[in-house]
């Protein structure tokens, strides 16, 4: 299902282009309105809320089918506003099986603070969608080799070294021990785990897709494989 631009970025079959419905722009340009980028944005999310017989029936019938919507990047739509929610709620309702995929730019998460506030955002949408989710480091192809080394480290992440390697970056003790807390929060949740992904090697991709095919048991009646 189809966003403003993956149309033309990817090949895949399109079932539902939101565009069809609503656009931002339009909603952006009316006078009467008169939002900007991001509430023209939670605006039409909250037109196809409200308008889901639409999704519906493009949708068709979808029996066995794989189907990927490409959401809009806007992480306030996935932390404190109930839109997403009530997607996710009515494809459940419709019987889909339904599994989160949380992207990062990996070339953001080389340093320990920046790592935190991913994790933290990637934690808030779980929580707040309360789905199956699967957390990615995208575009470790971009990333030279130094960066790649320092990476590894946030991939299966002990949040209480992280502190230690923030303390010489927050200088205040008092930032010091709101990081701390932080962390601890994180670590008590133990819910977030980033797998790496890179678009030019094969295993990289096949294994994001065995993760997420096992979330949702997807093919369940084919050969039962446990993901790497």
């Amino acid at each position: 299902v189809n966003g403003a631009r993956a149309a033309e970025l990817f090949s895949y079959p399109v079932m539902a282009d939101i565009r069809e419905l609503i656009e931002v722009d339009d909603v952006m340009e009316d006078e009467s309105l008169r939002f900007g980028p991001n509430g023209g944005l939670v605006f039409c999310m909250e037109y196809l809320a409200n308008n889901f017989s639409w999704l519906e029936e493009s949708l068709g019938h979808v029996e066995d089918d794989y189907v990927l919507f490409d959401c809009p990047g806007q992480i306030e739509l996935y932390t404190h506003l109930p839109v997403m929610k009530q997607l996710v709620e009515q494809l459940q309702q419709w019987e889909f099986r339904v599994c989160g995929v949380f992207l990062v730019d990996s070339q953001f998460m080389v340093e320990s603070f920046k790592f935190i506030s991913g994790i933290l955002a990637a934690l808030s949408a779980m929580i707040s969608l309360e789905i199956p989710q699967i957390n990615i480091m995208t575009k470790m192809d971009l990333l030279s080799k130094k960066a790649k080394k320092e990476i590894e480290k946030y991939l299966d992440p002990d949040m209480y070294s992280m502190i230690e390697d923030s303390t010489n970056i927050l200088k205040s003790k008092r930032f010091q021990k709101l990081t701390k807390s932080i962390c601890g929060l994180i670590d008590d949740y133990g819910m977030v785990r980033f797998l790496p992904f890179d678009r030019s090697d094969e295993e990289s991709i096949n294994i994001v897709l065995q993760h997420i095919d096992f979330t949702i048991q997807y093919g369940e009646d084919l050969e039962f494989k446990e993901p790497k």
